[in-house]
């Protein structure tokens, strides 16, 4: 007597991104553990070296007002670069499209009398829808037509610096409305905090809570973590990562008018390396380029570790250029102790990092 056995279930795939059971760490464990927390500790002893070295000129407050009025349109900038990077995308044409955004906001206004509020405030539109475009076309391109982010923003990089040149000849465009050098550019509140630095401060604060404790965020990061995973559960990830890209741009046009107002000037041939320095800090603060890891706190910290060096090595009379060898030690670094991190987590293994760090991340 033959017994038919019912059809086997065909296999499926199971992306998991998180469990319920999963082991409950301590808050304080939780932060010493972050690498965010550790980039701090670096800062710190960045900060406290150069103090040592040069107590009369780098350790006053008129020096560390400079570091982050320096640091100020950076910051700004990684803002939007952590969300995408979160989602493992990679976002090369910031730097371009700053310069993009100030050329057509400077050019309107210059068209429109180039004084006055009202002349600056359709500037600081213009700037940021500027930005917005650059982003939509290229969330677009990426969510929509599957071209991998790096040769889609590299490609934008091109395309919006090239696009500024044409429209200026290559001259920087210098007719930025005292308004906006006098109140935003060297402006300051109370006294002596500078009003760049207060928006900036502002724009990390809202998107820190963005990523943290919105749906916004938590997407981004679910993209990141599993794209697979995240479409399952109901994630439009395509409007997602095109939403994602918007905002890097539309930070990077607001970027744009706050360059003008420093420099009172497009500053074209200024940028060049600035999205690379974008991304440094952001992946040095402990955002994962692999995605689904995020922190705006830990992108700003690692925002000054560069302006912090090239500041000191200025002050002490060591040539700055030393700056770019000593961020990509610690960019490399960093990478390195994240891959170790997510391998580690991948095998469910709680052996310390450091242990893992000095064993070249073998299982131990």
């Amino acid at each position: 007597m033959s017994t038919t056995r019912p059809p086997a279930t065909p296999p499926t795939e199971t992306v998991a991104i998180g469990t319920l059971d999963e082991p409950k760490v301590g808050f304080l464990r939780n932060v010493l553990r972050a690498q965010a927390f550790q980039i701090f500790l670096v800062l710190l002893v960045i900060i406290l070296i150069f103090s040592i070295l040069a107590p009369d000129t780098f350790a006053q407050w008129s020096n560390f007002r400079l570091i982050i009025q320096n640091a100020s349109i950076l910051a700004v900038l990684a803002v939007g670069m952590t969300f995408v990077i979160s989602t493992a995308g990679i976002d090369l044409s910031i730097g371009s499209v700053l310069v993009f955004s100030g050329v057509v906001s400077a050019i309107t206004m210059r068209a429109l009398g180039g004084e006055g509020w009202g002349v600056a405030a359709i500037g600081i539109v213009v700037a940021v829808i500027s930005g917005l475009f650059w982003g939509l076309f290229n969330g677009f391109l990426i969510a929509k037509g599957k071209i991998p982010p790096l040769i889609v923003t590299l490609g934008t990089l091109g395309i919006t610096l090239g696009l500024a040149q044409i429209i200026t000849g290559g001259v920087d465009v210098r007719d930025v409305p005292t308004e906006l050098t006098t109140s935003i550019g060297y402006g300051n509140i109370f006294g002596t905090i500078p009003t760049i630095s207060v928006i900036a401060l502002v724009v990390v604060v809202i998107g820190a809570i963005a990523l943290r404790f919105t749906k916004f965020g938590l997407y981004t990061l679910a993209i990141g973590s599993s794209e697979i995973a995240a479409r399952r559960v109901g994630v439009k990830v395509d409007a997602q990562l095109i939403r994602v890209y918007m905002l890097s741009g539309g930070l990077a046009g607001l970027a744009g008018i706050l360059s003008l107002s420093q420099f009172s000037t497009t500053a074209i041939a200024g940028q060049s390396q600035t999205n690379l320095n974008v991304i440094a800090g952001v992946v040095i603060g402990g955002t994962s380029l692999f995605g689904g890891v995020g922190t705006i706190l830990g992108s700003v910290v690692g925002l000054f570790i560069p302006a912090v060096l090239q500041n000191g090595f200025v002050i002490t009379g060591v040539q700055p250029f030393w700056q770019q060898v000593a961020v990509g030690i610690v960019l490399i670094t960093a990478v390195y102790i994240d891959q170790v991190r997510r391998s580690a987590a991948m095998r469910g293994n709680s052996q310390g990092l450091w242990k893992k760090f000095i064993s070249g991340g073998r299982r131990g």
